[in-house]
């Protein structure tokens, strides 16, 4: 039997498949995050290419606590309040949990990580048993090891 400390979402660094839905113009598609930064626009410096927005429209930036975070650099929605972030020295931005919206001129984009790794649903989501089990999870892991190293892989 699983044990509750081991339904954590505490999996290992930039686990879960994290990815954008991204639909506008017609059609959608789904693109991986990889990158410790992944810019959307439609200037050459784009990760992310899209007609009808800014050349740098935003940026998710995969942080040191295995975080996505969300800084647009252009006017759109959010469902989710906008903050300062430490992640992107002090501008607004929010942290990317599983089904978080967006957008960026007429784009739209929906934030997907696997519920074991997404970091803001405890005892591994919905199918690990969260709602049933409701202790404290452990503390996060220190992940700045991984972070580092993804910095020097780019």
């Amino acid at each position: 039997m699983t044990k509750a400390e081991d339904l954590t979402t505490h999996a290992g660094w930039g686990a879960g498949y994290p990815r954008l839905m991204i639909t506008g113009d017609g059609g959608h598609r789904e693109v991986p995050l990889r990158e410790s930064v992944t810019r959307i626009g439609s200037g050459p410096e784009a990760d992310i290419r899209l007609e009808g927005v800014a050349a740098v429209a935003g940026e998710i930036f995969h942080d040191e606590n295995d975080e996505y975070v969300f800084i647009p650099h252009q006017e759109g929605e959010t469902n989710a309040r906008l903050q300062p972030m430490e992640t992107a020295t002090g501008q607004d931005g929010e942290v990317l949990r599983t089904g978080a919206r967006f957008t960026l001129g007429e784009w739209t984009f929906v934030y997907m990580r696997d519920e074991y790794a997404d970091h803001g649903r405890p005892f591994g989501g919905r199918e690990g048993g969260e709602g049933e089990l409701q202790p404290d999870q452990p503390a996060r892991p220190d992940y700045s090891a991984d972070a580092e190293a993804a910095k020097n892989e780019e």
